[in-house]
C-alpha cells in the first residue's frame, strides 16, 4: 500500500483542527473569528412599518453594584438591550466594541448588559478585560419581545418603545453606522 504525501492545505487544516479541540486554545481561536467576521457584518435597521413596539417595561434586573433597576424607567429613552455571557466566544468578541460605545453614549443612552452568570465570574471578566459597563441579571420575566433563545443578541430600542436594531450574532458595535443610528434617535 502506498501512502500519499500530505500536501501543505491539508497539514494546515489538521492542525486548525486539532487546535479547535484543544480546550486551551479552542476559545481564543473562536473568539478571533467572531471578531473578524463581526467587522464584516453590519446592523440591520428595521424598517418603521415592521418595527415592533414594547408592550409592556415590567421587567426588573439587579445590577451588578447590587441595586434593583427598574426597566420602566427607560421609558422615552434610547436603550440598547445587550444578552450575553462570558463563556460564549461571539459575545466575548463584541464586547470591546460594545464598552467602546459604552464609554460615548453611556450618559445618552441606557445600556443593559444582561446575563445569567453569577456576579463573582462576571467582575472577573470585567476586570481581566478592562471592562466598566454595568451587567444585570434579570429578576422577572424578560418582556416578549425581547426574549432570545440565542446569544449574544441585541437590541436598540427608540423612545417611542420600537425595536429599531435587532441583531444575533456578533457585531461591530462601534461602527460609523451604529452611532448615526443612536445620533439620529437620540435627537427624535
Amino acid at each position: 500500500m502506498k501512502i500519499k504525501k500530505l500536501k501543505p492545505g491539508n497539514i494546515i487544516i489538521l492542525v486548525i483542527i486539532a487546535l479547535l479541540i484543544i480546550p486551551q486554545t479552542r476559545q481564543p481561536i473562536q473568539i478571533a473569528l467572531h471578531k473578524v467576521l463581526s467587522y464584516f457584518s453590519s446592523t440591520s435597521i428595521i424598517e418603521d412599518s415592521k418595527r415592533i413596539t414594547l408592550n409592556s417595561y415590567d421587567w426588573k434586573l439587579r445590577l451588578d453594584s447590587q441595586n434593583i433597576y427598574d426597566f420602566n424607567d427607560a421609558k422615552g429613552q434610547v436603550v440598547v438591550v445587550n444578552f450575553w455571557a462570558t463563556w460564549c466566544p461571539p459575545c466575548i468578541a463584541e464586547m470591546p466594541s460594545l464598552q467602546a460605545l459604552y464609554d460615548d453614549y453611556n450618559d445618552k443612552v441606557i445600556f443593559l448588559f444582561v446575563t445569567s452568570d453569577d456576579f463573582e465570574t462576571i467582575n472577573k471578566f470585567k476586570t481581566k478585560n478592562d471592562f466598566n459597563f454595568k451587567v444585570s441579571q434579570p429578576l422577572n420575566e424578560i418582556p416578549k419581545e425581547l426574549e432570545t433563545r440565542s446569544i449574544p443578541r441585541t437590541f436598540v430600542i427608540n423612545k417611542s418603545g420600537k425595536i429599531v436594531i435587532d441583531e444575533s450574532g456578533a457585531l461591530d458595535w462601534n461602527s460609523e453606522e451604529v452611532r448615526s443610528q443612536l445620533d439620529a434617535l437620540l435627537s427624535e
